[in-house]
């Protein structure tokens, strides 16, 4: 796919109608680690900054994947989903990037836009490996958000956009969506590595004995869904801020914590965990290795330009996905 990214022109008339037809666009930088919309700072010529998200077609480096309509953790990118994550989290009482304006429309570039507060470029994941004391406070400040996030409880599972227009509705327990979610994606990396494919049946029935452990359960609260330590913002105050949360979705708390044990390693008891059901922690844990194998092999597969780092991350996934057999 031959992409072509926003320069400064382009967003002249944006500028002009957002902030006045006396400021001007200084410089436009796409940012890196975007693969499913642009995520550009915008520095206007007073000095100021801001953030542009677009979603557009060319922005998005993921193919297409089969997905069930109630799974809550397909297709996590749109204005929609973000304006929907944005004003739950908003509500909960959890930092996120202040939104300045709102485009689902398409007026500019022909797609839908958000602007919203530049919070800056220090990530919590910067500050845990490079000064861990200075880590500590908005440590502990993002696990007192993961606790209203996980008090905030929904009528069923699913994204919030879709709950709202009826889009989402759900049949069958969370648990079984994670299963079948998890042996679709296995099949497909089954397909794209030998030894996978030898494991197949083996790693298949491993995960349908994790998810016979799983007892009946319905509550459902608030979930980021993929909240590492590179998705969380710091501010000089010292304020984690979340972005990255068009995947927010009611579900259970257990996903969101495999996700966070996994990313956070040692310093994860410094969020404060709430009580968890350990069946269900470890069939979502599991699911989500299988996940960072399908999903890294299927975008290593597009001119993505981090492609090597996707594979290395498929192939540290792949080890641990055998390491259980």
């Amino acid at each position: 796919m031959n992409r072509t990214f926003l320069r400064p022109d382009d967003v002249r008339d944006l500028v002009a109608e957002q902030f006045g037809a006396d400021r001007r666009p200084a410089a436009l930088d796409r940012l890196t680690g975007g693969s499913k919309k642009g995520v550009y700072q915008l520095r206007l010529d007073d000095a100021t900054s801001v953030i542009l998200y677009v979603w557009a077609a060319g922005e998005n480096y993921w193919p297409a994947s089969p997905a069930s309509e109630d799974d809550p953790f397909a297709d996590a990118s749109g204005a929609d989903l973000f304006a929907a994550a944005h004003a739950a989290l908003t509500a909960a009482d959890v930092r996120v990037p202040r939104l300045l304006a709102l485009d689902p429309g398409g007026r500019h570039f022909g797609a839908a836009i958000a602007l919203v507060e530049d919070a800056g470029a220090t990530t919590l994941e910067a500050l845990m490996e490079g000064d861990p004391a200075a880590a500590a406070r908005p440590l502990a400040a993002l696990g007192e958000a993961l606790r209203r996030m996980h008090a905030s409880p929904g009528p069923s599972y699913g994204k919030l956009a879709h709950l709202a227009d009826g889009r989402a509705r759900p049949s069958r327990p969370a648990e079984d969506v994670v299963l079948n979610r998890a042996l679709a994606q296995l099949a497909a990396v089954a397909a794209r590595d030998a030894r996978m494919g030898e494991a197949h049946d083996r790693i298949a029935a491993h995960v349908r004995r994790l998810r016979e452990a799983v007892a009946p359960r319905e509550r459902y609260v608030l979930v980021h869904g993929e909240l590492g330590p590179d998705h969380v913002l710091v501010t000089p105050a010292g304020e984690p801020v979340l972005i990255d949360f068009e995947g927010l979705t009611y579900f259970d708390a257990e996903w969101e914590h495999a996700w966070l044990r996994m990313r956070f390693e040692d310093a994860y008891p410094a969020l404060r965990p709430i009580a968890l059901d350990p069946h269900r922690l470890e069939l979502y844990r599991y699911a989500q290795v299988l996940s960072l194998i399908e999903g890294p092999l299927r975008i290593a597969g597009t001119d993505f330009p981090g492609r090597r780092w996707m594979l290395e991350l498929a192939e540290w996934n792949i080890a641990k996905a055998l390491a259980v057999l």
